[in-house]
């Protein structure tokens, strides 16, 4: 078992150290959240306030916007329950008009579909008194009523007070259509007053939010003009610097000592060097007309081939002529032989045929006669 050393513990403790120092170095740099290093904080904080502006911007707009939302939604409920109060209303009067005036009982053919008229029927007459009896009953004819008078007169009481009953019951739907015409009007014009209040109140909010935003974008263009200002000034004073920095620098004054190189004497820096000297340009001409005459000699040497391979081409042409004509005159010589030749024995052939046949010919007649004498005989 080893025993750790005083000089041990120190090495472990410095490399603790630095290895801390490391994951910190690390962890600033390559966290992309928390880094700054190398970036323009000045502008990331513009950049965040630009967003907070605009973001409080837009949530005012948007507040805005709900609270007209709101106030729209009021109105069409207020529009909507004033619709539904007044077909109710009316609902209920043309009801309690038919109830009133238009009741079942009250029309002409109601006793053509009663269901109780088996029960309200009576017999056909009861007496001369009988109101039930009509004339397709034949129970009691004109002239025969005694109680003409009395019954002229009932009839004539019950006309007027049915005419001062209707005229009481028209008076009194009158004063109630009269007082439901107040109150409608009463309750338009409190409904138009909570809308003129309301749109009072809306017009206020907005004319507040339109300074308010004025206001804010006035800010917004001093800060960006005086910004702007401040940028434009130091681009001048960037650009005055960098001028002054070319103008006392080696690049415009073209120094041919800023492209030596450290390595040699015969090397140079590519991105400064400015072209060669007078004396390497007159090396270099002499090297290139050096190298033209020597190229120029080349030439005249492959010239002179060639026209000695021309001259030489050309004699093995004409000689190959010359024999190709020679061969040409000898095959003729042999070819007119030839044909003399052949003639010639053409010639013996045909004389041989000929004298074949003179030869059979006398040979067929003398067998003839021979073949005759012995027949004669």
């Amino acid at each position: 078992m080893e025993v750790a050393q005083p000089k041990d513990l120190q090495e472990d403790l410095v490399l603790a150290k630095r290895r801390y120092a490391e994951l910190g170095r690390q962890k600033r740099i390559f966290n992309a959240r928390s880094r700054i290093t190398g970036g323009d904080t000045t502008a990331w904080d513009a950049q965040v306030c630009d967003q907070n502006v605009k973001a409080a911007t837009e949530k005012a707009r948007e507040e805005t916007f709900a609270a007209e939302m709101r106030q729209n939604d009021k109105i069409a409920c207020i529009s909507e329950n004033r619709e539904r109060r007044d077909r109710k209303n009316l609902c209920k009067a043309i009801s309690d008009f038919q109830q009133s005036f238009q009741r079942p009982e009250t029309r002409r053919e109601f006793h053509l579909s009663d269901p109780l008229a088996l029960k309200k029927d009576r017999p056909a007459r009861q007496s001369d008194y009988d109101a039930w009896n009509t004339i397709s009953g034949m129970q009691k004819f004109m002239g025969e009523d005694l109680n003409f008078h009395l019954r002229k007169k009932f009839q004539e009481e019950q006309n007027r007070e049915w005419s001062l009953q209707q005229q009481k019951e028209w008076m009194i739907s009158r004063e109630n259509q009269k007082c439901a015409e107040e109150l409608y009007l009463k309750t338009r014009l409190q409904f138009d007053e909570t809308a003129k209040h309301l749109q009072n109140l809306e017009t206020a909010t907005r004319k507040a939010v339109c300074a308010t935003v004025k206001e804010f974008n006035k800010n917004q263009a001093l800060e960006s003009a005086e910004r702007k200002i401040q940028e434009r000034k130091q681009e001048q004073e960037d650009n005055l610097a960098e001028i002054s920095n070319l103008l006392r620098g080696d690049l415009l004054s073209e120094n041919p000592q800023q492209a030596a190189s450290s390595f040699g004497p015969h090397r140079v820096v590519p991105d400064r060097w400015k072209g060669m000297s007078q004396e390497q340009l007159e090396e270099i001409r002499l090297a290139q007309r050096q190298q033209v005459q020597e190229k120029l000699r080349l030439q005249e040497e492959e010239r002179q081939r060639d026209m000695d391979w021309d001259r030489r081409r050309i004699q093995k042409a004409r000689a190959a002529l010359l024999f190709e004509r020679q061969q040409q005159r000898q095959q003729r010589g042999l070819r007119r032989a030839l044909d003399c030749s052949n003639l010639s024995l053409a010639r013996e052939q045909l004389l041989q045929k000929k004298h074949m046949k003179e030869l059979c010919t006398n040979h067929a007649t003398e067998d003839y006669f021979t073949q005759f004498n012995t027949g004669s005989r």
